[in-house]
């Protein structure tokens, strides 16, 4: 992959006051490349707080944005109303699943630009998820144990306790001593730091668990391959992994109202349900739903779509004035 620019934002996540000015310091940023480089269109991925700035440089200096993984639902989390926004700054729509392609027209995007290409994230399970199992294993200091892919970000549409919720991840993890837990840190929402702090303080006492600030998404995606279960709140349980056939332990929130795989046990964010879903998640019923499970993201064929898509509408032109797609609703 050629990189053209490196752009380095802050990421400090202590407060919502920290958030503002990760926005304002990529806002800006954004706007003076967007204006050096007067690029014909940018394609932007997801719904995070500093994808919603980028966009907003987008529109300031009136750069066409075509917008990947717009329609989905995440109720517990701000990605919700950023993801929303983000669609109505954008021209083009390249959705996961024909739900949300639904949903963004209902938003008011005209059809004929809005496409349901499936998740680039099923093209990486295809083309970069290809260590050997044993290859993955090394890279994390294991050998052949059983284990689990972890990862817990913060619910950010919620006021529950952040160590709380995290010593319940613990306690459910220490129930199961004869799996080893791979966990990766937060992400820089408002509460990441505190849980990679408290993460880090239980990798030096728990034997089974195995803290990493990233993976990168080879490593991820292989050790996922061969994982008994992922657990966690992450979006990579509901999109990557029933592709992989494997079951998702998904807890709490943040994840509520996406579309959801066969694949994936729903539990609340306390030791006794999560230590309860992890059961039925290795149970020899859940196993033989995995293997025939059909994964609702697409065929692994999503870039090539998309960049078809981006290319059409470069060489035909863009008119940035939108007109509202009304539906009746009456």
């Amino acid at each position: 992959m050629r990189v053209e620019h490196e752009i380095a934002i802050p990421v400090a996540s202590a407060s919502a006051l920290d958030i503002s000015r990760n926005q304002a310091e990529t806002l800006v940023k954004f706007t003076e490349l967007f204006l050096q480089q007067n690029y014909k269109a940018i394609l932007l991925l997801g719904d995070r707080y500093e994808t919603l700035a980028i966009a907003t440089a987008a529109c300031n200096t009136r750069t066409p944005i075509f917008h990947i993984g717009g329609g989905d639902t995440t109720e517990g989390a701000l990605d919700e109303c950023i993801r929303h926004s983000i669609t109505k700054m954008s021209y083009l729509h390249f959705t996961t699943n024909e739900t949300s392609r639904r949903r963004v027209i209902q938003l008011g995007e005209a059809p004929e630009r809005v496409f349901n290409c499936g998740s680039t994230s099923i093209d990486n399970i295809m083309t970069v998820a290809n260590f050997t199992k044993s290859e993955a294993m090394a890279s994390v200091s294991l050998s052949n144990e059983r284990y689990a892919l972890c990862t817990y970000h913060p619910v950010t549409l919620e006021d529950g306790d952040i160590t709380a919720q995290v010593n319940d991840l613990l306690e459910a993890i220490q129930a199961f001593p004869d799996v080893e837990f791979i966990i990766t840190k937060a992400n820089a929402d408002q509460g990441g730091g505190k849980i990679n702090r408290l993460l880090d303080q239980a990798g030096e006492k728990i034997p089974n668990l195995h803290v990493f600030a990233s993976l990168g998404v080879r490593r991820y995606l292989s050790l996922m391959r061969y994982a008994q279960f992922v657990l966690g709140n992450s979006s990579s349980g509901i999109i990557e992994a029933p592709s992989f056939h494997i079951p998702t332990v998904n807890i709490g929130d943040r994840q509520r109202g996406r579309l959801q795989s066969e694949t994936v046990v729903n539990c609340a964010p306390d030791a006794a349900s999560i230590i309860r879903a992890i059961k039925g998640a290795m149970s020899d019923e859940m196993r033989a739903r995995c293997r025939t499970a059909v994964s609702p993201y697409g065929d692994g064929h999503a870039a090539p779509r998309i960049a078809a898509k981006s290319l059409e509408a470069v060489r035909q032109g863009i008119g940035l004035k939108k007109k509202f797609y009304d539906l009746d609703v009456r």
